[in-house]
């Protein structure tokens, strides 16, 4: 690597990753694009639902830009800093066209414009879709373009290669990364004068959850154990639909509320009928009953603890913790749009939910927080400076985050259909200020001695032999297990500080288990039990910055409720927590940062029946007044 050839690492193959290859390649420098995968199988083929934006015809129902950005930060509880947010949603009907304009296939309404559906957290029809594979279509028209650069030069793939460590020199700063083939099992580095994470949740910390079983947050503890910061990490979304498995979750994406699907129980408990031969009377639409206006639509967060209590109180089907999903009354038309998801359900449970309602369950789905990242704000506050290099930058210069890992945008809870745009939104829009960064850089990492990247090679060749030469009890497999049962149990829907305090005592006998682990491969060939063990180390690394989080944060917000503190405390708590990792004591420490507002006032976040009756006026009076004010 010469010093006139700059080189940008990116570590993720999904949308936020490819989006970013596209934009810097396109600014002519050198990109190498690592993934755990096959690119076209990273987690954003998952996504079901749709994307956000507000185009010209959300705006004839009164919709626009600002109102996208207030529901936004109202769905997050207003933990998420405003100038992020503003300028993404202002982007929103860009990235749309833009996409459009690469062959997307959206579905289209019978006069040729973009359908829309309606998705939780808002009363317009405001989501663009494809069908129910909307991310697989957005993910593969990335490729393509990312592809093209590629066959030109400038984009490297490094399919099947795990980063392990950021390459950080004396003065802090990242010139590179040290990665894994996961085939031939070579450790080796790669100079990069500027390394961007896009490398997703972390789900698999809970064990089974929505997630593919590659979205640990390995990546993203590693990051953290080397210096850099997390944002938020106690803000994780369990979502209301998923179809339980003895494996994992399988998500019902929120587009089939979207387009009409309705959440039910019998009203007589223990009824083990048939649903189809119980009659509408003895059906209990429970949130429709309490959220009238938004109804099958409220945010994941309130939508997951109300069917977490219904199952709670024994009102389940059958007194288990399920409840019905049914789309059974919706045209034929309606359904062939959720085609993909149908197919899903069909295939692991062997009932057509065309004709049975769907039986589902909240399972852990998204990582509100992560790595924390700093942006350059507008004097007017109302977006971020295009192409200023400190864009999602973390506090370690030259190291980015994108997509899911970054913790900004959402704060603490996600409204469904925004994670594709922040995903894309990051690439497109901050992909540039890596290029900043990189074009004024004094020395780069072509300028650095051979030894700074030899030593990290060194250090992670040392924790596999550790890993290999461990002679303990300790199966990953179980005591992996175990982590999720625990996390799940205790640090998802409903928080408690008698919980959460015995299961961080566990954490720490996690620890000390983990140093016992024994491989049962130890073999250099594709060792796929080495590098799920180490995984898991880095798992309980992350887990213990989740609990304290949660624990130190005495409210409820969004995702994070505390049974013992029912409610939100703007006075103390409308801050980002900061977690650092203190590598001398293996532990974690906690921070605080107020947020930045000037956009929107805080409010009581209800969904409830008096605010929604006029919410739509409500709104954009609020909203007007609110834009001229600024």
């Amino acid at each position: 690597m010469s010093r006139n050839e700059s080189r940008i690492a990116i570590v993720g193959g999904g949308l936020a990753g490819l989006a970013a290859a596209m934009r810097i390649a396109e600014a002519g420098k050198q990109v190498d694009l690592f993934s755990l995968v096959p690119v076209r199988r990273s987690h954003s083929v998952c996504a079901q639902g749709g994307i956000n934006a507000a185009n010209e015809v959300a705006r004839q129902q009164g919709y626009s830009e600002w109102l996208h950005m207030d529901e936004t930060l109202y769905g997050g509880d207003f933990l998420a800093h405003q100038p992020p947010v503003c300028e993404m949603t202002a982007w929103a009907p860009k990235v749309i066209d833009l996409m459009d304009r690469m062959g997307v296939p959206f579905n289209r309404t019978p006069e040729g414009h973009r359908d829309l559906r309606l998705f939780g957290g808002s009363l317009y029809k405001r989501t663009h879709f494809a069908g129910a594979s909307t991310g697989q279509q957005l993910l593969y028209a990335l490729d393509e373009q990312v592809r093209r650069h590629a066959s030109e030069g400038r984009v490297n793939h490094y399919e099947h290669w795990e980063f392990l460590w950021p390459v950080i020199d004396d003065d802090g700063v990242c010139r590179g990364l040290v990665a894994q083939d996961l085939r031939t099992m070579q450790i080796r580095a790669f100079r990069a004068d500027a390394v961007v994470m896009a490398t997703g949740g972390c789900g698999t910390i809970f064990g089974k959850s929505t997630n593919s079983t590659i979205c640990n947050g390995a990546a993203a503890a590693r990051a953290y154990q080397a210096g850099v910061w997390l944002g938020n990490p106690e803000f994780i979304q369990v979502h209301p639909t998923a179809i339980p498995g003895q494996d994992k979750f399988r998500l019902m994406s929120e587009s089939a509320r979207g387009e009409g699907g309705r959440v039910w129980v019998p009203r007589k408990e223990g009824d083990t009928r048939d649903p189809r031969n119980i009659p509408e009377d003895e059906r209990w639409y429970f949130l429709e009953e309490k959220y009238p206006a938004y109804g099958n639509l409220v945010p994941r967060d309130i939508a997951t603890r109300e069917i977490f209590w219904v199952c709670q109180q024994g009102k389940g089907i059958g007194g288990e913790r399920m409840v019905y999903l049914d789309i059974t009354h919706l045209p034929d038309a309606t359904k062939k749009k959720l085609y993909a998801i149908l197919e899903i359900y069909e295939k692991f449970t062997g009932d057509d939910p065309r004709e049975t309602p769907m039986k589902i369950f909240p399972a852990v789905h998204y990582t509100m927080g992560g790595l924390y990242t700093r942006y350059e704000p507008r004097d007017d506050n109302q977006g971020m400076v295009q192409n200023a290099p400190g864009n999602m930058m973390t506090n370690v210069p030259g190291l980015y985050a994108f997509g899911e890992v970054n913790y900004q945008y959402h704060g603490a809870t996600r409204l469904g259909a925004n994670a594709l745009l922040n995903c894309i939104f990051d690439g497109i829009f901050c992909g540039p200020s890596v290029v900043s960064y990189v074009d004024n850089l004094e020395r780069g990492a072509a300028d650095q001695p051979q030894s700074l990247f030899d030593d990290t090679v060194k250090q992670e060749e040392v924790k596999v032999k550790e890993l290999f030469d461990a002679q303990g009890d300790e199966n990953p497999y179980l005591l992996h297990k175990e982590v999720g049962d625990w996390m799940t149990d205790y640090g998802t829907v409903i928080r408690e500080e008698n919980d959460l305090k015995k299961t961080i005592d566990r954490l720490q006998e996690w620890k000390q288990r983990f140093k016992r682990v024994k491989l049962v491969d130890t073999g250099d060939w594709s060792n796929t039990n080495m590098t799920y063990a180490r995984a898991l180390g880095d798992m309980i690394r992350y887990a213990e910055a989740i609990l304290l989080g949660a624990l130190e944060r005495r409210e409820s917000r969004g995702s994070h409720y505390r049974l013992d503190y029912p409610e939100r405390d703007d006075d103390k708590f409308l801050k980002t927590t900061i977690a650092r990792y203190n590598a001398a004591e293996d532990s974690t420490e906690l921070e605080y940062e107020e947020i930045r507002m000037g956009l929107v006032e805080p409010r009581q976040r209800t969904y409830g029946k008096v605010e929604a009756a006029d919410s739509k006026d409500d709104a954009q009076e609020r909203s007007g007044a609110e834009a001229a004010k600024t």
